[in-house]
Order: structure tokens, then C-alpha cells, then sequence
């Protein structure tokens, strides 16, 4: 990663060894913008400066030469410009914000496209409300009265943005409750607002990163009408469609009990592929027992398919994927080794019906597989690294 000031008229300090630093701190991340930010840095200056003192940080994951663009185009501007050009895209564009509202000086950040949908003179007027009604965060909002989604080509992409505002603030009903406008894109926020190490940027919405995991105490809103795009091509793709359902699904399931739900849930979808393949095998002619035991392993793959996509996404590189295979595969098996014993003790011993001692030792079964699951399989790297580093200095870390 590299940060770059541009400009060499930004580089001198207003006093001292510090610039002084602006009232805004505007915050753009590129993808091979180069052919837009010219423009925005044009709209901005005209728009921005005489009603609110500013600083632009971009942060760039380019492959084209977008930032010698920036830098050629910030020598004309009366604020300062820095990039700072990522080697690696890690969170996508998500990550790119949460770099850049790192790196700003100001109690305001606001984040914005490139591309020019977001129109620049709006930027005062999200800082300016954010101050008349003590907001932490100001979200500029296609749905308000006075504002319009016009930018938005086609009516493919209106549909899949309203599913998606729609499936958002389903799945977080509080988080979500005061924005009509989780998708913008376009907003204002108090940098003392954001814990960075509370984020765990995936795909182009951070907004909804922000608000569902800082839960910023009171919110505001401003209409924009979301314009076309000046130049390029938009980057919102079926990939990056998947990127924000497994983002939901991460955000969603950040709670232990979140997870076991979730857990439970594509455990009951195992059913499929186990039934199926006992269906096949014993209609091929094999004994009903060993049967049994290789339909199980259909429904393990698949469960361990689910699961390593879906819910422990972000826990999967501290382990090789054929360790974490095996560990999750040991553990469902010794799932139906468990279960038959604790039925005959519920039966046995606390004289329990066949019925309901099967419905308890599946129970626990189920709690202890996936927290064995969780411990022995998906263990959090924080944690491991904290055990090695006991073991390397024999002493428990600070």
C-alpha cells in the first residue's frame, strides 16, 4: 500500500510540521476511474470548497493509471488530494472506505462514487445536517421525497436494488430502521463513530458494514437523485451480487446464537443429498446399513460446503482447507456414534420415551457438533495466535 500526496502545493503545512486539517474529509474509492475523476475533482472544487473546507482522499485498487490521473488533475485544485493505491483489494470496496476514513484528518468523512452519480454539491449540505441535528451519520437517500434512483440503467437494476434494500432491512429491522436507503452509497459520517476493528468489509456496501456494526446513535437523512454515470463502465456484477448476499450472511450471523440457527438450518438442508443418495444405493442393491453410513457423507460435503461458504467464511485461513475438511467430517460422524447411546441412557436411566429421548439426544448432539465445530475447526485466528505466543515466550499475553 502506498499514500501519496499530490500536488506539491499540498505538501507544505499551514503551521507547524501538520497540515491543518479540513472540515471534511471526502473519501472516494477507484477502480479504474480514470476517465471520471477529472470531472469529480472539477464538481467538487466548484461546489465544495467556498461553503465547507475540505481535504479528498482516494483510495485506488486500479490496474489502469488512475492514480498518475489524480495526480496530474489534483495540481489545479484548492484543497489537498492524496491516493493511496492498494497492492491488494482486501474487502473490495468496502475495505478501500474503511482505509480511507483511516487515513482522514477530519471529524467528518464523507464517502462517495467516482463515477459521478453522487453529485459533489451535495457534500456540504450531508455535513451541514449532520450538525444541525447531531447525527453521527447523514445518508444520502433515493427515496425521500425529492429524490430519484433516475441513474440507475434499466429496469433489471432498479429490481435488484429495491430486492436488496428490501432484503436488508428485513434482516436487520433496528440496525436499519431510520435509513430508507441502506444501498447508498452516498453518505456522512462522524469518524469517532466508526470502530475499525469492529469492520469486516466485503463487496460495495458499506454502508450497511457501518451501520449494522458501529450502530451509530442517531441518523439523518437527505434526498439525492442519483445521476448516470459520466464515464466507464459500472461495476455492480453478478459476482458482486453474490459478495453482498454472503455479506448479509456474515453480518447476520455475527452472534453465537445467529450461528447455531444458521447452522442448524443447512444441517436440515444435509437431508437432501443423504436421502437422495440412500435412495440410489440401496436401489443399486447395497445392504441398507452400509448404505446408511455413505448416504451420511453426501450430507456432510454438503453441509461442509455451506457451512466453509457461508457462515465461516472469514475464519478459513488459519487452517488447510483438507484439515478443516476432516476435522468437520469426524465430527458429524461422531454425531450418529453419540446419538444411539444417549438415547439408551435417556431410556434406560431416566425412563423416557423412545420419542422425546430422541428429539433430546439430537439436541444435544446438535449444540455439541457445532460447538465443536466452531472450536476445533473454525477456531478464531485471534485466539490461536494469542495460545502460540504463550507457548513461543511461556507467558500468557497482556
Amino acid at each position: 500500500m502506498t499514500i501519496q500526496p499530490t500536488g506539491a502545493e499540498h505538501l507544505a503545512p499551514a503551521t507547524g510540521d501538520v497540515p491543518e486539517p479540513g472540515a471534511v474529509t471526502v473519501v472516494v474509492p477507484t477502480f479504474n476511474e480514470s476517465a471520471n475523476v477529472r470531472e469529480l475533482l472539477r464538481r467538487i472544487a466548484a461546489s465544495v470548497p467556498d461553503r465547507l473546507p475540505c481535504e479528498v482522499v482516494f483510495v485506488d485498487d486500479s490496474t489502469d493509471d488512475t492514480p498518475a490521473v489524480i495526480a496530474d488533475a489534483a495540481r489545479d485544485c484548492p484543497f489537498p488530494v492524496s491516493v493511496i493505491h492498494r497492492d491488494t483489494p482486501d474487502g473490495g470496496l468496502g475495505g478501500a472506505v474503511v482505509a480511507g476514513i483511516a487515513a482522514a484528518t477530519s471529524d467528518w468523512v464523507v464517502v462517495m462514487d467516482a463515477d459521478l452519480q453522487h453529485p459533489p454539491a451535495l457534500v456540504p449540505d450531508l455535513v451541514a445536517t449532520g450538525e444541525k441535528e447531531g447525527a453521527d451519520l447523514v445518508v444520502a437517500s433515493r427515496y425521500l421525497p425529492g429524490g430519484s434512483r433516475a441513474g440507475l440503467a434499466g429496469g433489471y437494476r432498479v429490481a435488484v436494488s429495491r430486492g436488496a434494500t428490501w432484503l436488508a432491512k428485513g434482516l436487520f429491522p433496528r440496525a436499519l430502521g431510520g435509513i430508507s436507503d441502506p444501498m447508498s452509497g452516498f453518505f456522512a459520517i462522524r469518524r469517532g463513530t466508526v470502530t475499525a476493528a469492529a469492520l469486516r468489509p466485503l463487496g460495495y456496501k458499506i454502508l450497511l458494514e457501518l451501520a449494522v456494526r458501529c450502530r451509530p446513535e442517531r441518523v439523518a437523512e437527505v434526498p439525492f437523485v442519483f445521476e448516470e454515470r459520466f464515464a466507464g463502465e459500472s461495476k455492480s456484477t453478478a459476482r458482486e451480487g453474490l459478495r453482498f448476499l454472503r455479506h448479509l450472511v456474515g453480518l447476520r450471523t455475527a452472534s453465537p446464537l445467529a450461528r447455531m440457527v444458521v447452522f442448524g438450518l443447512i444441517g436440515l438442508t444435509g437431508f437432501v443429498p443423504n436421502l437422495a443418495a440412500l435412495y440410489l444405493l440401496t436401489g443399486a442393491g447395497l445392504h441398507y446399513l452400509p448404505a446408511e453410513i455413505l448416504a451420511n457423507q453426501f450430507g456432510v460435503a454438503w453441509n461442509f460446503l455451506l457451512i466453509e461458504g457461508l457462515l465461516f467464511r472469514d475464519r478459513r485461513h488459519h487452517r488447510h482447507w483438507a484439515d478443516r475438511a476432516g476435522r468437520f467430517a469426524l465430527l458429524a460422524n461422531a454425531d450418529l456414534v453419540l446419538r444411539i447411546p444417549l438415547i439408551a441412557l435417556f431410556v434406560g436411566q431416566f425412563h423416557m420415551a423412545v420419542l422425546p429421548a430422541t428429539a433430546l439426544a439430537l439436541l444435544t448432539t446438535f449444540v455439541v457438533r457445532f460447538a465443536g465445530t466452531e472450536a476445533l475447526v473454525y477456531l478464531p485466528r485471534r485466539a490461536r495466535t494469542a495460545r502460540t505466543r504463550t507457548a513461543r515466550t511461556g507467558r500468557k499475553p497482556r
